[in-house]
């Protein structure tokens, strides 16, 4: 049965569509409020002059559908939908940058903001996103005068009010110094809603709220408390006067401005709270197959999902109309439990902040788009230098580290189009070979990769930092394995070779040098070319992910462990030193002569001692970034 006919007997209840492809891949998802009437329009002829229809049409060997009671439970079962499958020809909210957002939770005893990433339905407040960490910091900056909330996490809490005197926090007035007793807790619960209504943007509630007491305490005669209640409204008016007042009425709403090049789309998101802007968000889609309304229609859907734990206003200004059949409003009146206006302006005031939105979201998308030029260009340039066969839009890099023979481990990063792809990132622990042989090392790590090529797909070029001996290694490996892959090794240069590409490391000068398969001589590349300094942001990125990977070991085994790793100090030995000089960190502090004192340790034994625990010491004290790992 082909899809026409397949059309003719679905039902005419609501519920959502799914067009499947070759092998039941799900292409597209969408709902309707008369599922038989919708997918037949996608096969009339007069709907060949949407953007996705005719490829969609063409690709899809079925089409299933699953029925709701109403076009509202439709559209949440989308929206699922749309996540678990990723269908090509949907737009999917995928907030990769993980903004930041601040937490607020008014039931701790002392609440405290904290910076969080993602939203959580537990109860507290959520503020943001913020789109810059420094936007962020200003806004806890300004608040902290204002509002003096604790900042400190619970163990320094405790450890303060152990000792029974306040920080420098609160001597420079950002702290009311809960943890000493300085400030009781009604008075504190007033610091927390004030500052929860300035980060809502509810500034004309909040000073309402302020003068009213300020007021109060003129009249009891608590002059000093007065007097610090007008220096706070001061200081929130001042603050507030600095945001951009866009309308007369206060009023929250979400304004999206959208605009699309062909494929490439953007849609900005402006947050207006009590009247002004308090934050923007930006969201970037290519290849995008939907029209405008069913495009806004999809982000909606998504953006305002309960799960996601949203702030939804009263008003939200779109740039067209929505093909939704009502689901989305009737979702936002249930999930805010309140009545949610969803406006289209052609005039006015509101047409001006909705062209506002939209001039945003054009020179978001001119910059993204002049950004994918330069990148573009950077890979041509990598091309056209090493001499490949094809565009190096994935570039995977690999790096070997040990601790002084000890602790091998190795790091793959990811870069596609110039980006870091940082969820495939991995980390490996050695298992056969002896750390310190870093060729060896390379050697298991390549293999293991190429053995998961089936279920990881190659990249266009593999990257390793060496020279022409970890190179070697690389394309043995691929040899090895009958493949055909593009590769390369980046290296500074040793200090007897000439200079070619010179960068400044560590305080000196060292060359780069770019190795390919088959050349006698490395590739000159001059110090400021793109392409050079693309292949040398991934190589330096895969070394730190190799050294953060091996600080983490280091932190799990403990220094007892690292005595054990040190070679050439057996059991007898590291027994004399514990019990010689009384402790692990005597015996780190030691040096070489009292290392040399210690019965049964020579002066080589205590060289390589403080050479090895100098080694680690160097290494021991930045965080573990999060990541994947291949025990």
């Amino acid at each position: 049965m082909d899809i026409a006919e397949r059309a003719q007997s679905l039902p005419t209840e609501p519920g959502v569509y799914l067009f499947r492809g070759a092998r039941g891949k799900v292409l597209y998802v969408g709902k309707a409020q008369n599922l038989r009437v919708r997918v037949r329009s996608y096969l009339s002829p007069g709907a060949d002059g949407r953007l996705r229809i005719p490829l969609l049409v063409e690709r899809s060997e079925d089409v299933e559908v699953l029925v709701t009671p109403n076009v509202k439970d439709a559209l949440l079962l989308e929206n699922e939908l749309i996540k678990r499958h990723k269908p090509m020809f949907n737009v999917r909210l995928r907030d990769d940058k993980q903004y930041l957002a601040l937490r607020l939770d008014s039931r701790d005893t002392w609440p405290r903001l904290t910076q969080v990433r993602r939203f959580a339905q537990d109860g507290a407040q959520y503020f943001g996103p913020y789109t810059s960490s420094i936007a962020m910091r200003e806004s806890i900056s300004n608040l902290r005068k204002i509002f003096p909330l604790r900042s400190c996490s619970d163990n320094v809490f405790r450890d303060y009010a152990r000792r029974g005197r306040p920080c420098i926090e609160f001597e420079m007035k950002r702290c009311s110094g809960p943890c000493c007793g300085l400030v009781d807790e009604n008075a504190y619960a007033e610091l927390v809603r004030g500052t929860a209504l300035f980060l809502k943007g509810q500034t004309h509630d909040l000073l309402k709220d302020l003068t009213a007491r300020m007021d109060k305490a003129a009249e009891e005669e608590r002059f000093e408390d007065a007097a610090r209640l007008r220096d706070r409204i001061s200081a929130v008016e001042y603050t507030a006067l600095r945001q951009q007042i866009i309308a007369e009425r206060p009023v929250d709403r979400d304004v999206f401005g959208l605009a699309r090049l062909q494929g490439e789309v953007e849609i900005q998101v402006l947050h207006v709270r009590d009247g002004r802007v308090i934050g923007a968000a930006d969201y970037a889609f290519s290849d995008v197959r939907l029209d405008d309304a069913e495009l806004m229609s999809s982000f909606l859907g998504q953006y305002y999902d309960i799960r996601e734990g949203r702030q939804i206003p009263a008003e939200i200004l779109c740039p067209s109309d929505l093909s939704d059949d009502g689901a989305l409003l009737a979702m936002l009146r249930e999930a805010s439990e309140r009545k949610v206006v969803l406006r289209q302006p052609q005039r006015g005031a509101l047409r001006e902040l909705l062209a506002m939105a939209e001039s945003n979201a054009e020179l978001s998308l001119a910059r993204r788009l002049d950004s994918r030029d330069a990148i573009q260009g950077t890979l041509e340039e990598i091309q056209e230098k090493l001499g490949l066969q094809v565009l190096p839009r994935r570039i995977e890099c690999y790096d070997v580290s040990n601790l002084s023979g000890t602790f091998a481990v190795a790091s793959r990063v990811v870069f596609e189009d110039g980006r870091p792809c940082k969820s495939d990132y991995r980390r490996y622990r050695i298992r056969e070979m002896t750390a310190g042989d870093d060729v060896g090392c390379l050697r298991e790590v390549i293999g293991r990769r190429l053995a998961k090529r089936n279920s990881e797909p190659l990249p266009d070029l593999l990257m390793v930092d060496g020279g022409k001996g970890q190179l070697g290694v690389v394309t043995a490996a691929l040899a090895d394995a009958g493949l055909s892959l593009e590769c390369a090794g980046i290296a500074k240069e040793r200090d007897s070779e000439s200079p070619h590409a010179r960068v400044r490391r560590s305080g000196g000068l060292k060359a780069e040098r770019v190795y390919r398969p088959g050349r006698k001589d490395s590739i000159n590349l001059p110090s400021n070319a793109r392409a050079l300094l693309l292949l040398q942001r991934i190589r330096d990125e895969s070394h730190r992910f190799a050294i953060e990977f091996q600080r983490s070991l280091r932190r799990r085994v403990g220094l007892m462990s690292i005595l054990e790793e040190i070679p050439g100090i057996g059991p007898s030995k590291r027994k004399s030193l514990l019990r010689e000089l009384g402790s692990l960190r005597a015996v780190r502090d030691a040096s070489t002569e009292a290392l040399a004192g210690v019965t049964g340790v020579s002066e080589a034994d205590a060289a390589t001692i403080f050479g090895f625990l100098r080694a680690a010491e160097a290494v021991a004290v930045e965080p573990e970034v999060e990541s994947d790992e291949n025990a």
